[in-house]
């Protein structure tokens, strides 16, 4: 019976520790906004920054909001190619938007843009597509905000579903993007 007890409160003891590890790898969450545009505004202008793992939604030059983000599982330098689980870098658009996504809901960003398409045909591969900007998959949505540990999408930009909810209000088909290093 002292074994057991011994033996649980040692995993006990692991769990706690492993939990407090993992909270201090988690990078603080990005300063709150205040919204200085009242809803229903809209963002006119969406720039991610990779290297900050951010998501700012701008209105009329001002900061309407920021999003900390997961982003493609080879997150360094632009999207060559199709499977190279990059995030692009350059200029887009929003150009569609699906409520129905199995990432919660998804903004379609109008990855590849016409130098895209001339670097990957030079480079003889398929410069790859489908770039959203998107929420959790449906099945790991308890995830919330601990997604962020890693980049783990193959491309995108991931959001929370909260995040997402936000942002699907605020956006519009036909807002630009900017994607920086």
């Amino acid at each position: 019976m002292r074994r057991r007890i011994a033996s649980l409160l040692g995993l006990a003891a692991v769990a706690l520790l492993t939990v407090y590890a993992w909270q201090r790898m988690v990078p603080p969450p990005a300063p709150e906004v205040p919204l200085e545009v009242p809803l229903p505004g809209r963002a006119d202008r969406v720039v991610i920054d990779k290297a900050a793992r951010e998501l700012r939604l701008y209105a009329e030059g001002r900061v309407l909001r920021r999003y900390r983000v997961a982003l493609g599982g080879n997150p360094a330098g632009p999207k060559r190619e199709e499977g190279d689980r990059r995030t692009p870098e350059g200029t887009y658009r929003i150009d569609a938007a699906n409520p129905n996504s199995a990432y919660h809901l998804s903004l379609r960003i109008s990855y590849p843009n016409a130098a895209d398409r001339a670097a990957a045909r030079a480079r003889g591969v398929s410069p790859g597509g489908d770039i959203m900007i998107h929420g959790l998959p449906n099945r790991y949505a308890s995830l919330g905000a601990g997604h962020r540990l890693y980049d783990w999408t193959n491309g995108c930009i991931a959001v929370t579903n909260a995040e997402m909810d936000e942002i699907w209000r605020l956006v519009a088909v036909g807002t630009p993007v900017e994607i920086n290093p």
